[in-house]
């Protein structure tokens, strides 16, 4: 039976206005979504539907895969002794495999702040890197960190540089131990190594979220057609699934129950770029013989497949079709470009952001007002710059006293407000470092990069419609909210 908070949920109304909701519950928007208009609604499994206690599932992660590095790369026993750190890895780092470096680049593709293991690389190592000579980030020397999976990585690249730079043995290039270091944690998830220790252990590595049920009912019952879309094999699925969902609602004693299409091993975002056909699976996950008829059949699970054959069989058209993902690549992206899909980003990070977003606002008001003290201090250092200038010229001459006098005050101020301007700009730096520790000690807040929207950040407002902390935030609204996106502004404009 449902709790009463539960069952509250499903009979009270959403809130009329999106400021009564917890900033960190509500759903933000980068265009405009009418889920009026939506026919039929997709989620991820991994990281969406189910969410990860994220530093066990990283340090299991790395474990397996350091285990693997020394039992199958012939990598020294000591990298067992490693110890694991969470905050080295987030979000939309880049790797550099040719010079062993990992940074955090901005909207515009260049590096914020930047490492070379445990070493924090100053501003002439990055220029000489990295601004000298224009490399486009989608060059094969870069490895993207995209997605909360592939943080294990990012951990242990930075871990691994530093271990072998004072190793006596012999070391790998960066680039072989990047390569290393991703085959191994691919046969990780390959062989069952990771996810065998998960399964047996669910409540251990996933939060449970009591209100994923009733959110789902909430879609279903606005008259949506729900469908699971996850790389995930059957037997991995099925006790995932069922530990979420089962028995949660009278209604729905199974959780297959929920959804009208379940689609595994998809294989994204191939899934959104190829043309693999779908095999329907029994109920050990191998697969049925004969082709899968013109329509999906409700209850039964298919897999591999594509996104034309989806929308088919699924008698579901582009724009009526809301997915909700996690991958910023083998969800959004993909499905945005490879379809006319309406996409919906669930980012787990997005609490803490928030949350030490709200508890630093004073300190984020104290910066705003530093840069603007910055901007004007600048502009009077400039004007007064320039009447110097003029006075200097016009003294070329015979330089009377009252011109000689005009320039000796002038310097006098100069020299002041270059000593306020040095002066703020060590307190702003002291600031904004103290700011950038609250979200993450090496990398500082997800979304933002120094004055500028981080990378990553740029990515989620261009690929995702709206994005959340995690699914059942949808709770909180109409399953009929007409999202409206904000008004978009030229600097000028604002």
């Amino acid at each position: 039976m449902p709790s009463a908070t539960a069952s509250r949920l499903l009979l009270d109304p959403a809130p009329a206005n999106s400021r009564e909701i917890p900033r960190q519950n509500r759903v933000y928007v980068n265009r405009n979504l009418r889920l009026d208009q939506i026919e039929m609604v997709g989620f991820d499994m991994d990281y969406t539907l189910a969410l990860y206690d994220q530093a066990k599932i990283e340090e299991l992660s790395v474990r397996a895969t350091v285990h693997k590095l020394v039992t199958i790369k012939g990598y020294p026993d000591a990298i067992r002794q490693l110890t694991y750190n969470p905050a080295l890895g987030i979000r939309g780092l880049v790797v550099d495999r040719t010079h062993g470096n990992i940074f955090k680049p901005d909207r515009y593709g260049s590096p914020g702040r930047a490492v070379h293991g445990h070493q924090l690389l100053d501003r002439d190592q990055r220029a000489e890197l990295y601004q000298r000579q224009r490399t486009p980030l989608s060059n094969a020397r870069y490895a993207w960190i995209d997605s909360l999976f592939a943080l294990p990585e990012a951990v242990l690249y930075i871990q691994l540089v530093a271990f072998f730079d004072t190793y006596d043995g012999p070391k790998p290039e960066y680039a072989v131990l990047w390569q290393d270091i991703r085959a191994c944690i691919d046969l990780a998830h390959r062989d069952g190594s990771i996810k065998a220790i998960v399964s047996a252990d669910l409540p251990s590595f996933i939060d449970r979220d009591p209100a994923l049920a009733e959110t789902l009912h909430k879609f279903r019952s606005s008259g949506k057609r729900l469908f699971l879309l996850t790389n995930s094999a059957w037997d991995y699925t099925n006790p995932v699934m069922s530990y979420l969902l089962d028995g949660v609602l009278p209604a729905y004693p199974s959780w297959r129950n929920y959804f009208d299409v379940i689609v595994v091993s998809a294989a994204k975002p191939a899934f959104f770029t190829d043309d693999n056909p779908f095999v329907e699976v029994d109920s050990q996950g191998d697969p049925l013989p004969g082709a899968v008829e013109k329509s999906f059949v409700r209850g039964r699970v298919y897999a591999g497949g594509n996104v034309k054959a989806l929308e088919e069989l699924a008698h579901a058209r582009g724009d009526k079709v809301l997915f909700v993902g996690d991958h910023i690549y083998g969800d959004m992206l993909r499905s945005r470009k490879s379809s006319t899909w309406r996409t919906a980003m669930v980012l787990q990070e997005l609490e803490h952001e928030i949350v030490t977003h709200d508890r630093m606002a004073p300190s984020l008001a104290q910066l705003d007002g530093l840069e603007r003290q910055l901007r004007i201090l600048d502009a009077e250092i400039s004007d007064k710059q320039t009447l110097l200038r003029s006075l200097q010229k016009a003294g070329d001459g015979e330089i009377s006293g009252d011109v000689a006098s005009a320039k000796r005050v002038l310097k006098e101020q100069l020299d002041k407000l270059r000593d306020d301007l040095r002066a703020r700009v060590a307190e702003h730096t002291r600031l904004e470092a103290d700011l950038d520790a609250a979200f993450n000690p090496h990398w500082g807040p997800l979304f933002r990069e120094g004055y500028e929207i981080s990378k990553f950040g740029e990515q989620v407002e261009s690929y995702a419609c709206v994005y959340t902390s995690c699914v059942s935030n949808f709770r909180f609204y109409s399953p009929n909210r007409h999202f409206r996106g904000p008004r978009d502004r030229m600097p000028h404009e604002r």
